[in-house]
């Protein structure tokens, strides 16, 4: 008998799967699918931001590389890479419109786009504070920080230091409560090292009526401990009026004052992306977009959103807006994409607390785990580890806890701007 002759089939084209937003939502989620589907994730940056420790690169605690990997580091070849900020979403045709890019086509969507700083309509504040969001932030604060203290000469008597050097924090939420204590921190050790007279003057406005309100009572006792500590000056029940190029001016019962400042950062909440302001989809009545329990858009099945733009009830209520929140998502959504293109039943799972650890100052934490809340130097070393298990990837991982083990995590103090690194 003639032997058979074999017959070759094309390999089945794999779903598109496009990802927008490469922050925790938007990353975690791509190495979910990796190597399953055709999958691009679509971002403005070259690499991806390990927020939660923003504030310890700010302080030089930490480097740039252990926080802020670039995506060609972390991703393998099953992940295609776009940089390019995406301007357009077309339900019906199934498209994303990029700047100055070719449009993408897609099977299934990701929205994991996260908000934007919010301010709130304040007269100022968008075109005279500083933003807390990315590494180039904490640079550009540092920077400023730097050229503020260089521009004071040591014989500056005790009350002008204080008004040249006086910086302003909007929002007592986590952000503001780290960020101001890690500016007094290093702004007290500077005056050490440069011998000027009299101390700075940070201060942390907040319009509620508490620091960190979204967190318990014996973790916020850590917070105003670790404030008063590092003498920093808390307002509460106090509203931002405006913002100028070297000022601002608040109100507190009834009562307008306007000081001086060398710089005000704005850390006053999030809305939405301008992305998905613009999507005409069901949303609830903070901007929200509405989601199932499975995540995806009520209008749309192959659509999926988590992180900051999308409101999943299931969830504790400190989780709502964190990181830590769309860290656990990307898990569920990412076997979802999968299952929806498999014809298998999608997941629906309940959120709680992991863990939540603040980084207060340059010397001290406070760590709230299993219900327990602890602070200090302890908890600092605690929180090193605890993120250390929440970086991407585990050779990553394995990097930068080999670094921190070996080399330290000892702050970078603020000299003189020729002796910056």
């Amino acid at each position: 008998m003639p032997p058979t002759a074999e017959v070759y089939y094309p390999a089945m084209p794999k779903q598109k799967v496009v990802i927008l937003g490469g922050g925790f939502g938007g990353l975690f989620t791509a190495l979910e699918l990796a190597g399953s589907l055709d999958v691009t994730l679509v971002t403005d940056s070259d690499h991806f931001v390990f927020t939660p420790m923003l504030y310890e690169y700010f302080s030089g605690e930490v480097e740039a590389w252990h926080i802020a990997p670039r995506y060609n580091e972390l991703l393998d070849s099953n992940v295609n890479l776009v940089v390019a900020p995406a301007s357009r979403i077309d339900f019906d045709a199934k498209t994303v419109s990029l700047e100055n890019r070719d449009a993408l086509s897609y099977d299934a969507l990701v929205l994991a786009v996260g908000g934007v700083t919010n301010y709130a309509g304040v007269p100022g504040a968008q075109d005279f504070s500083f933003p807390f969001r990315k590494i180039e932030h904490a640079d550009t604060l540092r920077r400023t920080m730097v050229n503020a203290l260089d521009r004071i000469p040591p014989e500056t008597p005790p009350q002008d230091v204080r008004s040249e050097l006086t910086f302003a924090l909007v929002g007592a939420g986590a952000s503001g409560c780290e960020l101001s204590t890690k500016i007094s921190d290093l702004l007290v050790d500077a005056f050490k090292r440069r011998a000027l007279h009299g101390e700075p003057r940070v201060l942390l406005l907040e319009m509620g009526d508490k620091v960190v309100p979204g967190m318990g009572d014996e973790i916020r006792e850590l917070v105003e401990d670790a404030l008063r500590q590092s003498r920093v000056e808390v307002h509460t029940l106090t509203r931002v009026v405006n913002v100028t190029k070297d000022g601002l001016t608040f109100e507190h019962a009834g009562n307008e004052e306007h000081i001086k400042t060398a710089a005000v950062v704005w850390l006053g909440g999030v809305r939405m992306n301008p992305l998905v302001e613009q999507l005409d989809v069901e949303k609830n009545k903070r901007g929200l977009l509405a989601i199932r329990p499975t995540f995806q858009l009520t209008q749309h099945d192959n659509v999926f959103a988590l992180g900051d733009i999308a409101y999943y009830p299931d969830a504790a209520p400190t989780l709502h807006g964190t990181a830590q929140l769309a860290f656990q998502e990307a898990g569920v959504v990412g076997h979802n994409v999968k299952a929806l293109f498999e014809g298998k039943q999608l997941r629906t799972k309940h959120f709680e607390e992991l863990g939540e650890a603040l980084s207060l100052g340059t010397e001290r934490a406070a760590v709230l785990t299993g219900g327990k809340a602890f602070g200090g130097a302890l908890a600092r070393q605690a929180r090193f580890a605890l993120y250390t298990s929440r970086l991407p990837t585990w050779h990553h991982r394995l990097r930068v806890g080999a670094s921190w083990f070996f080399e330290g995590t000892t702050p970078r103090p603020l000299l003189p701007l020729g002796l910056e690194q």
